[in-house]
């Protein structure tokens, strides 16, 4: 399949990551001139002197790293904070040049605040690190030290080392499995719902598709495209807004995408009736920074409350810093900014706990979607711009995380082994603080760590503990992020009692170290009793150097003698559950393997499945689905390309087929396979959302039926004496749908 005619890239100014990974195709190359953006360039840089500015202020006020969670007690106390900040980073700049022109090493000087300031340890459990005279006591998370740079005309460094212990604990009780999904979605945490491109509404499908909402009849076997409309308003103009989500209660359809035209998420409220048809209700605008991630959604849904996740970008030292906060306005002709309406008042807005001039405050929106207006209130924590939120059943979790861009990116060579990661190059561990904001709209909580979670999957909360997969360091799951280098990682498990308003610092003996990973790319999933992790190829193309194993630890042991490394013959592009066990997904050469792991007393190799010259379709969780029939069997469906293709060709081509494939106590066996219709592409006029950030295949279970959704195209096949039948077809495509 190929891009849609009325495919178009320059409507947007989102400035793609994407050539990191060495893509090299002339489209994909067109593709990272016009996707979505990073923190503004200047934040980020001025975010380096914020480091050395929060150890250099004298005074105790504001300025001083804080040991306790505290929100705002009023406006005034808002916009003293921002003064106080400009005031201090003038002085710390002042003292910086003058030490500078005394004949002090502009590196030993950095060096000397890094170590004071975070005390950043080395890589093992518990270290001290120093730089240019400056020690601090910090956590680490592997057991090699690393070496810190100055930045400036001289050399400043810093080293870690330390050693760590492990402590068993008893054995806890087996989680429960995820039977009985609540939806047609891959979703991460049973009953919170994530945003999607197809739900299920009473007797249809409903499909979010290059700017257009689509019903598709499905009751008594049917299969029969029913309405469509614009994903957006009437009289909006849809340029520069990509329409991304959708999620479903009851019959109300929500759409969340990101207007650049308009700075912010973008809310459209439709109602389906009993017969299939969309009605345009309302659309919102929630005022923040572009969400996007590769692996995250913005969106869940927890009973009716819709939550959702935006950074705002804020500097101090702007006139109004309050001016990307979130608000809401609802949409009509004519209006503008001034209707914005804050949904966040500065009581439920929390400090930087550890101050600077820059910063992002990571808001967390709730909005009711039980009633005929939307009314939302917001939470929000001012913090580095680093981030990764996980949504649980009862808490929203956000890792906050010092943006390291300016510290010498590793560089990424494709063919490396070890992901072509620079040893000469230092860098920092990751000085982290995990918030916690319950969603029954108690007072968070905050906890000191090290390291940084890879994405949403690196997140598990169960049995009054969490637990968490880090790397050394990281910038969150924001865009590509999560895409980059590995090495040392760790589990951090604590109880949710550690979480606290003091910013406790989690204890040494709450990390585990687990054995490096060399690559990009690392997937990483809790199933069972298990964490697994591993390296592959991500949206780049497969790479026969790359690391061919998964690591399974069992967690809740904190037994370093249950780490366990299992050989594979091919990279991990993919981890999910397969009931109690795990499946783990990646190329090989031109090949792609599913490998099943099962996961006892101990984690063992077992069946697999080997698809030649192929590939994934969909990197996103969204594009695999898991049926399960019984304890030990099941069927699953992942969407399939060539074998030679980049994952990131997902965005402009639609996948060629879906393969579907029998469980049968971890031996696999294809069942058959469903291809797309081959032939020109229909020019469907598309004037939004032109590229399918979120991909555009997904494999269907609705009871015994299988239906593989590939682009405007749905096929219903069922699987009789074990081999798959195809029983119609049918396309949704503009002008098809009544």
């Amino acid at each position: 399949m190929t891009v849609m005619p009325g495919s178009s890239f320059s409507h947007s100014p989102r400035a793609a990551r994407l050539s990191i990974f060495g893509l090299g195709s002339v489209a994909i190359a067109s593709l990272v001139l016009a996707c979505r953006k990073d923190p503004p360039v200047d934040t980020i840089a001025d975010a380096a002197l914020d480091a050395s500015a929060a150890s250099a202020a004298i005074d105790s006020g504001n300025t001083a790293p804080r040991k306790d969670l505290a929100a705002f007690t009023s406006k005034e106390d808002m916009d003293a904070y921002f003064k106080s900040l400009v005031e201090a980073d003038a002085t710390a700049k002042a003292r910086r040049l003058a030490l500078i022109e005394a004949g002090v090493e502009a590196g030993a000087l950095w060096g000397t605040e890094i170590g004071d300031s975070f005390g950043s340890g080395g890589l093992g459990l518990s270290g001290i690190g120093e730089g240019g005279g400056g020690t601090g006591q910090g956590i680490g998370l592997g057991n090699i030290g690393t070496i810190g740079s100055g930045s400036g005309t001289g050399t400043g460094q810093g080293y870690g080392a330390g050693s760590g212990k492990f402590s068993a604990v008893s054995k806890p009780a087996r989680a429960p499995a995820t039977a009985g999904a609540p939806s047609i979605t891959n979703t991460q945490v049973e009953g919170v719902d994530e945003g999607d491109i197809v739900k299920t509404v009473g007797d249809f499908l409903v499909v979010l598709r290059r700017g257009r909402l689509f019903t598709v009849k499905i009751a008594g076997g049917a299969l029969t495209p029913v309405s469509h409309v614009d994903a957006f308003g009437p009289d909006l103009d849809p340029k520069g807004t990509w329409y991304d989500e959708m999620l479903v209660s009851k019959t109300t359809v929500v759409i969340i995408g990101y207007s650049y035209a308009r700075g912010g998420t973008e809310l459209g409220l439709f109602d389906i009736d009993d017969k299939g048809a969309l009605k345009y209700r309302a659309t919102y605008h929630l005022r923040g920074a572009d969400y996007y991630s590769s692996r995250n959604y913005a969106s869940r849904l927890v009973g009716d409350k819709l939550v959702f996740y935006s950074p705002s970008f804020v500097s101090a030292s702007e006139a109004d810093p309050t001016k990307r906060f979130p608000a809401i306005r609802k949409w009509k002709p004519g209006v503008d900014a001034s209707a914005f309406a804050s949904v966040i008042e500065p009581t439920r807005i929390y400090k930087q706990l550890v101050p600077g001039l820059h910063m992002t405050l990571h808001a967390v929106t709730v909005c009711n979607v039980s009633e005929p207006a939307l009314s939302c209130t917001s939470r929000g924590v001012l913090g580095p711009a680093g981030r990764v939120f996980y949504v649980s059943q009862a808490a929203v979790y956000v890792w906050t995380t010092p943006y390291t861009r300016y510290v010498a990116p590793p560089k990424i060579d494709a063919g490396a082994a070890d992901g072509g990661a620079d040893a000469s190059k230092p860098v920092v561990p990751s000085q982290s603080y995990v918030y916690r904001l319950p969603l029954d709209g108690s007072e968070p909580t905050v906890l000191r760590a090290s390291g940084a979670p890879i994405d949403q999957f690196s997140f598990h909360e169960a049995d009054g503990h969490l637990d968490v997969l880090v790397r050394e360091s990281g910038n969150g799951d924001a865009m590509w992020a999560a895409e980059g280098a590995t090495k040392n990682v760790a589990l951090l498990r604590v109880p949710l009692t550690s979480f606290t308003s003091a910013a406790e610092i989690a204890p040494s003996d709450a990390y585990t170290a687990l054995p490096s990973v060399g690559g990009f790319a690392l997937q990483n999933r809790f199933v069972g009793d298990y964490v697994l992790y591993g390296t592959g190829s991500g949206w780049s193309r497969a790479r026969d150097k790359a690391e061919t194993k998964v690591t399974a630890y069992r967690y809740a042991s904190r037994n370093a003698a249950q780490v366990q490394v299992l050989p594979l013959d091919h990279v991990v592009d993919r981890i999910e559950p397969i009931g109690d066990d795990a499946l783990v997904v990646g190329g090989r050469d031109k090949d792609l393997v599913m490998s099943a792991i099962s996961l006892g007393a101990t984690a063992e190799p077992r069946g697999r499945y080997v698809r030649k010259n192929a590939s994934q379709g969909e990197t996103r969780s969204h594009g695999f689905f898991y049926r399960r029939d019984s304890d030990s069997q099941g069927i699953f469906g992942l969407p399939l390309r060539g074998g030679d293709e980049a994952g990131a060709n997902q965005l402009v081509a639609g996948s060629a087929s879906i393969v579907f494939v029998k469980n049968d106590a971890l031996a696999f066996r294809e069942v058959g396979s469903i291809a797309a219709k081959t032939g020109a592409a229909t020019n469907d006029g598309c004037r939004a959302s032109c590229v399918d950030w979120y991909g555009n295949a997904r494999p269907i279970f609705l009871g015994d039926r299988v239906i593989a959704l590939m682009g405007y195209e749905l096929v219903d096949a069922t699987v009789e004496n074990g081999e798959l039948r195809e029983k119609k077809r049918a396309s949704f495509a503009p002008g098809q749908a009544k």
